[in-house]
């Protein structure tokens, strides 16, 4: 049972009933004031931690080599849920029936948007401008099954991996464009390894 000031009060009045002088019933009861201090303390940073992680940011593993070189397997990161997103963020997705587990891919286009891909020189286009992708591992020269051009449907983004030779994402009709609201969040602090923390700002085109 968690202990009230009033419980501590009565205690004090039960150590001089009991023979303690004053002061030792002073210090016995300052010693009861700070443990439940302590525990009110520790319960609300308990609390605290609980809704940052369930309704503000989540963390997350990033499993397998697709972000190659700017994720790596294994590293853990803080996600926090938005409104909307935009190109160049870092995003986790899951999609019932379609991942076992979510995954980690980065934002190339969004809705309304049209997307074409050179796979012989490896050149992204976004709305006839091609794109100039300092985060990615090598060029886009891997296809899939999709026909290219194409427009982002409305409610709905195209995604890839930086590693763009052994990604699976947006290319393929096993995953194809993701939906919105199959977007956990966006990656805003990479937190483990410990010596690789970095922090993911809103992304300009070509920089990081």
């Amino acid at each position: 049972m968690l202990l009230s000031r009033r419980s501590v009060q009565e205690s004090w009045n039960e150590y001089l009933k009991n023979g303690m002088t004053p002061e030792q019933a002073k210090k016995e009861r300052s010693r009861w004031v700070k443990i439940y201090d302590l525990v009110g303390s520790v319960i609300t940073a308990l609390v605290l931690v609980f809704v940052i992680f369930t309704f503000v940011c989540r963390p997350t593993s990033v499993v397998g080599t697709s972000m190659v070189p700017t994720l790596h397997d294994g590293d853990w990161l803080l996600t926090m849920a938005k409104s909307e997103y935009n190109y160049g963020d870092i995003v986790i997705i899951t999609q019932p029936n379609v991942f076992d587990e979510p995954i980690v891919k980065r934002i190339i286009a969004t809705e309304g948007q049209t997307v074409d891909i050179n796979f012989v020189s490896g050149q992204v286009f976004i709305d006839g401008q091609e794109i100039k992708e300092s985060y990615i591992n090598e060029l886009t020269k891997r296809s899939g099954d999709v026909t290219f051009p194409l427009v982002v449907p409305k409610g709905k983004v195209f995604v890839m991996g930086d590693n763009r030779m052994h990604s699976t994402d947006s290319r393929s009709t096993d995953i194809g464009f993701i939906d919105t609201r199959y977007i956990l969040g966006k990656a805003t602090v990479r937190v483990l390894p410990f010596g690789d923390m970095n922090i993911y700002a809103n992304f300009q085109q070509g920089e990081e």
